[in-house]
This record gives C-alpha cells, sequence and structure tokens, in this order.
C-alpha cells in the first residue's frame, strides 16, 4: 500500500470533513426525499466498511457531524425562513440543491453553534466549489457574508419549541442535478 492510499485510509478528525459527510447526508436525503437518521445511518456504515463515498472521519469528527445533521433536521423551518429572507430574488426551485444544502449547514452553525463565522464560511465555500457549480463558491460565499452581519447587527432571534420542531416543512427539489460528485 502506498503512503498515500494509507493515509487516505486513516480517518480524519477535521471538522470540515465533518461538514463534509453532514453535507452528502443532507442532500441525499434530500435527493431521495429520505429521513435524515436513515441517511446517516447508511452513511456512518458505508465510510465505516471502506466506502470512500464519505469522508472517513474520526469518533470525534463524526459526532460533530451527527449534531449538524440533527439540528438541522430539528430546526429545517427556521433554517429556510432565514435563507429566504437573506436570498432575495430566488426561490429555492431556483437553487441548485447543492448550494441550498450548503447554506443550510452553514446557517444552522452559524446561528446555533458557537464557532466562528469566519471558518463556517470558509468550509461551506469550499464544499460549494468541490460538489456544485461554476459559481456555487461566490454564491455561497455572498449568501453566508450578508447573513453573518445580519446576525451580528440582529437581536437574537427566539428559540423555538419542540412542538414547532416537530411541524417542519420540506421544500421541493431543484430539477436537472444529478448527484453531488466530486468536481475535478
Amino acid at each position: 500500500m502506498t503512503r498515500r492510499r494509507e493515509k487516505a485510509a486513516q480517518p480524519v478528525g477535521t471538522r470540515r470533513a465533518a461538514r463534509e459527510f453532514a453535507f452528502r447526508v443532507l442532500f441525499e436525503a434530500d435527493r431521495g426525499d429520505l429521513p435524515l437518521d436513515t441517511v446517516f445511518v447508511r452513511a456512518e456504515g458505508q465510510m465505516r466498511d471502506g466506502d470512500d463515498t464519505f469522508p472517513r472521519l474520526n469518533e470525534e469528527a463524526l459526532t460533530f457531524a451527527r449534531e449538524l445533521v440533527d439540528g438541522i433536521g430539528a430546526r429545517r423551518a427556521e433554517i429556510d425562513e432565514t435563507l429566504q429572507r437573506t436570498i432575495r430574488g430566488w426561490s429555492f426551485g431556483q437553487m441548485a440543491q447543492t448550494d441550498l444544502n450548503v447554506l443550510r449547514l452553514a446557517t444552522f452553525e452559524m446561528g446555533h453553534t458557537p464557532e466562528p463565522h469566519p471558518p463556517v464560511i470558509e468550509s461551506a465555500v469550499r464544499i460549494a466549489r468541490k460538489f456544485g457549480g461554476d459559481d456555487s463558491g461566490r454564491f455561497v460565499n455572498g449568501v453566508l457574508a450578508g447573513l453573518s452581519r445580519n446576525m451580528k447587527t440582529a437581536p437574537a432571534a427566539p428559540q423555538l419549541d419542540e412542538q414547532d420542531d416537530e411541524e417542519q416543512a420540506v421544500p421541493g427539489h431543484a430539477a436537472g442535478e444529478s448527484g453531488p460528485e466530486e468536481r475535478g
């Protein structure tokens, strides 16, 4: 086995890799209209079995990815509402599904975790460039920069109660996307 393959086979513990794992789960769940938990469990199994579709994560990074996916699942309606207020002139149906899921991931993390905004935005832009279209990185960066500015100047948003969390709508899929294939 070459050094490169040995290194690739080692689990990583970066937050960036955990974000990519969470993005792929979000994308597959949306694309297949499947529950997030079902997709997460399947993805974790594939990762542990050596499938390189998903980044190989150590336990700490896998826990972080799970927290992201669960948080987005619990606050999907709130996240989508925030994005709709931020992205003027675009409907979710017009957006690439990759871009929308990257934005959901970063919006949750920026609004509901103590993580500073710059590394969240940087990771989101990298994921968008890797899996999205030619303009995805620029689009995601612009949306998240505006959202970050608004979050810093707006009063704190009220927290949702559990009943609100359960009453969430799942938006439709953007047409014409084949999947989150890595761009090369």
